[in-house]
């Protein structure tokens, strides 16, 4: 009993041990690619960060796509829990909870988000991390389900305008897709108050949904462009 005991802490140890070197070689891999680019960064410089040999680092993964991929998902991974766990707030109550959640996950490195992206166009056609990058996409798949149940709701309830769900989880996403570029503008990324700029735009993305903003809108240029009557 004692020796199957002993054998059992001694496989978890080593399991432990695993992950804690993988975790290793995943961060000093994320700061050389957001330091130097990603072409310019070898599996070598990346074992050398972690301060690991390179032989190691194949015991984790195969190819640099695959350390690649594994940015990417852990990355979304992340913003798929944050949301779920904005979602479940939302069911209670909360009706922004969701948006916020998504625009803090996105917008709290943009640097990050911004890699990702690139990371997402460089191995759209890998095919050694195809498998990888279906695990992205059901991911996604799940994320868009949960919105349009959680939008469908806060539309029938009368908090959201009465659109399309997806036009509420696009606007979402067009919106941190532009304040994740306006991070690295020439013309603004100047400014010392980005901090400050990223909250308010995710205040912005909170509330830009609700319901009598855009029906609003369109009955203000609806009667605009309507002739004005001559009752001479």
């Amino acid at each position: 009993m004692n020796s199957k005991t002993s054998s059992a802490e001694r496989i978890r140890e080593k399991k432990k041990v695993f992950l804690l070197r993988e975790q290793k070689i995943i961060d000093a891999a994320l700061a050389l690619f957001l330091d130097d680019g990603i072409d310019r960064v070898t599996v070598s410089s990346i074992a050398a960060r972690a301060g690991i040999g390179k032989g190691t680092v194949y015991k984790h993964f195969l190819t640099k796509n695959e350390i690649l991929v594994r940015i990417m998902l852990d990355y979304e991974e992340s913003i798929t829990k944050r949301v779920a766990e904005g979602v479940a707030l939302s069911e209670a109550g909360e009706s922004g909870a969701a948006a916020k959640a998504y625009f803090e996950s996105r917008l709290a490195r943009p640097e990050l988000d911004r890699l990702v992206q690139h990371l997402e166009v460089r191995l759209g056609d890998a095919e050694d991390v195809a498998d990888q990058l279906e695990q992205l996409h059901v991911m996604r798949r799940s994320n868009e389900d949960s919105l349009n149940s959680m939008i469908t709701r806060l539309i029938d309830r009368g908090v959201l305008e009465d659109v399309p769900p997806h036009y509420h989880y696009l606007a979402c996403w067009a919106l941190a897709q532009g304040a994740v570029e306006l991070c690295f503008s020439r013309s603004w990324n100047y400014r010392l108050d980005s901090d400050d700029l990223m909250k308010f735009i995710t205040g912005v993305g909170v509330t830009m949904g609700n319901r009598g903003q855009y029906r609003n809108l369109s009955d203000s240029k609806a009667s605009a462009a309507k002739p004005a009557v001559d009752n001479k």
